[in-house]
């Protein structure tokens, strides 16, 4: 049986609610909308790059966001001693590159397991909280959350292109 991306709702969050939740509620909305650009795909559809000479696809971008949540939350924000996703110092993009379409459904299962543990190691920080940098800078949660939102973002305008060279669709 051939796996496909599950159909997903995007929920809004609170527009006029205090700072944090309304960025957790932009991050979330975020991270549904690069969920709803690969529903209903599969695996080999999500894994096709459709925007030549770009070789992004949709399954490398869940692989990516995966990367990203995982390295600015718990790696660096949090501390924690977890291994990289899917990235190695002698290939950093396997990410977007070391694609399986056979484990599409891991890859997508994998990504929202890290929203449920990213949101889990910074449920107790204030946006205020901070963390050193590799590079020596001083670095707030609250930083971390507008440069995911910021991530996401970019990457949806990405998804938005792909999808609609698969098979047309568009929107938001």
């Amino acid at each position: 049986m051939t796996w496909i991306a599950p159909e997903i709702e995007r929920v809004g969050g609170s527009l006029a609610g205090d700072e944090r939740a309304l960025l957790q509620g932009m991050l979330d909305w975020y991270r549904v909308t690069l969920l709803q650009k690969c529903a209903g795909l599969t695996g080999e559809q999500l894994a096709t790059a459709t925007v030549p000479p770009s070789n992004l696809t949709l399954l490398g971008m869940v692989r990516h966001m995966t990367k990203v949540e995982r390295v600015w939350f718990r790696r660096r924000f949090s501390g924690e001693a977890v291994e990289m996703a899917y990235s190695t110092p002698e290939w950093k993009d396997a990410d977007f590159e070391d694609l399986d379409p056979a484990n599409a459904a891991g890859d997508y299962a994998r990504l929202t397991e890290e929203w449920k543990l990213a949101d889990a190691a910074v449920a107790q920080a204030s946006l205020d909280d901070t963390f050193v940098h590799d590079d020596g800078e001083e670095v707030s949660l609250r930083l971390i959350y507008v440069h995911l939102i910021a991530e996401y973002a970019r990457h949806s305008g990405h998804a938005d292109l792909i999808r609609e060279r698969l098979d047309g669709a568009t929107g938001a």
